[in-house]
């Protein structure tokens, strides 16, 4: 791998040993995936803090507190070493819980003080602490072409596709690494050649709902899993996807196989085209989405649903925006969550503080329901106590929940899942 003479400084240990560890960290991983140099970024996003027993614990056996656990999984390093500010502009991610419900989440007192003597740690290094998957809500939008370093798949593919920024998935390791140096491995979809659409998807139906979009990513991640998918539709794709319709559909291409980058010809900025998208080249396949293959795609993701009662609805993964927080008050206003059932909704913090100024959380809590920040049941493992079966707006969450915590999962829209809470039932169904 070739260092330029910077780099070269930093790993020779210029700045210190916490930036040597990185940057050999660095230079390992880049070998591996036959990297040819590293390129430089200015934009982090990756999970910082500790909210685990064993960290805790791990933190307070090493005796080096968080520098111990930042320098064991952040760097791949054995010997603690002291960790300075941060060289890059970093956010944290989602945490394990919401340190605001720790009994709701079944989180003991003890690991909320450790995580929040942790956030105060990562904090004084430079991190921005907003808790969320969708660090696009929030502050944290890149610019087309801007090179960064992000975790969590749905934030990555919404970073590529949408943003039209460049990074890969990276994990707590490299991300860990880069903020300390501003540097990550050039390769994946840092480079143009990767970045071209290897599959089209051409739409026989419309596309309209936040539901619609969910079907569309989940049926798209199954049938081109790491590729990249561009779709298109002789008609036009009629409206416009928002954000809202934009974040579930990458969030389900991303779980139902692992998209980091999709094309919407004539929507996103590296697809103003579909011959752009391609970039010249045929498709190594041309895929057709019409009726049958949604009907098929919601029944696939349904499969888990068979009891008509639901004990608990989660709304949130990814993160709601501030416009779901307020359909969700629309439709739960002057209703009454059922006795048996409970609604968590989840947001980002800062997000939350909007809804709470705009009175979204007030109605939503007379309802009987709940907006959380911070965190998912994905995240947590948390769901109410007897949850047998879960109600979700989200592909993406349809997908884990059942294989994390062994529930039954009903996917469906918004109001099917507001309905679902007031009366305790699911009476939601393919349309």
């Amino acid at each position: 791998m070739h260092l330029s003479n910077e780099e070269k400084a930093m790993y020779d240990g210029r700045d210190g040993p916490a930036v040597q560890k990185a940057m050999d960290l660095l230079v390992r991983y880049g070998e591996a995936l036959g990297a040819e140099r590293l390129v430089e970024t200015r934009n982090v996003c990756a999970t910082i803090t500790s909210t685990t027993p064993f960290q805790r614990d791990f933190a307070l056996a090493k005796g080096g507190g968080m520098d111990a656990v930042f320098s064991e999984f952040s760097l791949d390093s054995q010997e603690t070493v002291e960790i300075p500010k941060f060289k890059v502009f970093t956010s944290h991610l989602q945490l394990g819980f919401d340190p605001g419900q720790p009994e709701r989440m079944g989180v003991s007192e003890e690991i909320v003080q450790f995580y929040h003597r942790s956030e105060r740690h990562a904090a004084g290094l430079g991190a921005q602490i907003m808790n969320t998957c969708t660090p696009y809500q929030v502050g944290n939008i890149p610019t087309r072409g801007e090179h960064c370093a992000w975790m969590e798949s749905s934030a990555v593919v919404y970073c590529n596709s949408v943003l039209g920024a460049r990074t890969n998935t990276e994990g707590r390791e490299s991300t860990g690494a880069a903020m300390l140096t501003g540097r990550i491995p050039y390769w994946g979809y840092h480079l143009d050649e990767n970045r071209r659409a290897t599959h089209v998807v051409e739409l026989d139906i419309e596309v309209e709902s936040v539901q619609d979009w969910g079907l569309l990513g989940y049926y798209i991640g199954e049938h081109v899993q790491e590729r990249v998918p561009v779709v298109h539709s002789k008609r036009g794709i009629g409206r416009v996807p928002n954000l809202p319709r934009l974040k579930h559909f990458g969030a389900a291409a991303s779980s139902s196989g692992g998209v980091e980058m999709y094309h919407i010809a004539g929507v996103t900025p590296e697809a103003l085209t579909l011959e752009q998208a391609l970039g010249g080249k045929a498709p190594l396949e041309v895929l057709r989405y019409g009726e049958a293959e949604r009907r098929a795609t919601y029944e696939k993701i349904n499969v888990t649903g068979k009891d008509a009662e639901v004990q608990y609805v989660m709304l949130g993964c990814p993160h709601y925006t501030i416009e779901q927080i307020w359909e969700a008050a629309q439709l739960i206003e002057g209703r009454k969550v059922h006795p048996d059932c409970e609604l968590w909704i989840f947001t980002p913090r800062a997000i939350k503080s909007l809804a709470d100024r705009n009175g979204y959380t007030r109605i939503i809590e007379e309802a009987g329901g709940i907006l959380m920040s911070d965190s998912c049941s994905a995240m947590s493992r948390a769901v109410p106590k007897g949850t047998r079966t879960v109600a979700l707006d989200s592909a993406k969450q349809a997908h884990y929940l059942p294989a994390i915590l062994g529930v039954q999962a009903w996917f469906g829209s918004t109001a099917e899942c507001i309905d679902a809470a007031c009366t305790g039932r699911w009476n939601g169904g393919y349309a």
